[in-house]
């Protein structure tokens, strides 16, 4: 129970590796809010499971692409616990084409939530963290899309790599404040939303080509975001942990065709 007392708000919490962090926070004793935009179900389910697991828990119903909703959900974070020690940017969208065939409308989506989402969330978070005086633990779930030049992810590549770079340069901004920013990069992960782009067959092909074998899970994500948010942690800012089964190593990614 390394987080009793602290409170932490998780965008894109209701599903996938949001859902995992805000599980796995409660259980180390943390206060959670829970932010969603369209699946209010899974949200109270995600509620109710960190309320077992020792948690108080609310939901925050809200599109991370609006800045003055992210504002208000750390306000209604705030009403509720009384204070606020740290953010999870975890929310994202992705299309995924060619750059010359892209939609538009579908791409400048994929930035609004997943570069725009997180800054709002971070600057909020950092806003009242300063305006409390108290020392926080922000976490951005970034991607390997940061540096891996991922055909038909253009729009998702970029928003990935300039979280990165706002993630460090808030580390530096904040340092003085004693308030940690800290990215993460994910592999393959067993989520709802890889369903968007692949078939359950072509997940269960693929996970058996990665270097483990096997897709992550969300328990593993959320497990490693709550060491960032704890004092096990409290040295560590600017800094990049990656939970990706080996898909980024170099001898993997540059293999000829066969080898093992």
């Amino acid at each position: 129970m390394k987080l009793v007392d602290k409170t932490y708000l998780i965008t894109g919490a209701s599903r996938g590796i949001g859902r995992g962090c805000a599980i796995e926070l409660a259980r180390e004793g943390a206060n959670v809010a829970i932010n969603y935009r369209s699946h209010p179900e899974e949200a109270e389910e995600v509620a109710d499971l960190a309320r077992k697991a020792g948690g108080k828990a609310i939901i925050l119903q809200a599109d991370v692409a609006d800045q003055a909703a992210v504002e208000e959900m750390v306000a209604k974070t705030v009403e509720e616990f009384g204070k606020i020690d740290g953010f999870v940017s975890n929310a994202a969208y992705s299309d995924r084409e060619l750059i010359v065939d892209a939609d538009m409308e579908g791409f400048r989506r994929t930035i609004d939530v997943s570069m725009w989402g997180a800054f709002y969330g971070l600057r909020a978070t950092a806003q009242q963290l300063i305006k409390q005086g108290t020392p926080g633990s922000i976490v951005t779930i970034s991607s390997p899309h940061a540096v891996l030049a991922i055909p038909t992810s253009c729009a998702y590549n970029m928003a990935k790599a300039a979280i990165d770079h706002m993630s460090r340069t808030a580390a530096c901004e904040f340092s003085k404040h004693g308030i940690r920013v800290n990215i993460v990069h994910p592999g393959w992960t067993d989520t709802p939303g890889e369903r968007k782009f692949f078939t359950e067959e072509q997940l269960e092909e693929g996970a058996k080509k990665l270097p483990l074998g096997r897709l992550g899970t969300i328990e593993e994500l959320g497990k490693m975001v709550a060491y960032l948010m704890s004092d096990d942690a409290s040295y560590m800012t600017g800094g990049t942990l990656t939970m990706d089964g080996g898909v980024g190593l170099p001898w993997w990614s540059n293999r000829a065709e066969g080898e093992p």
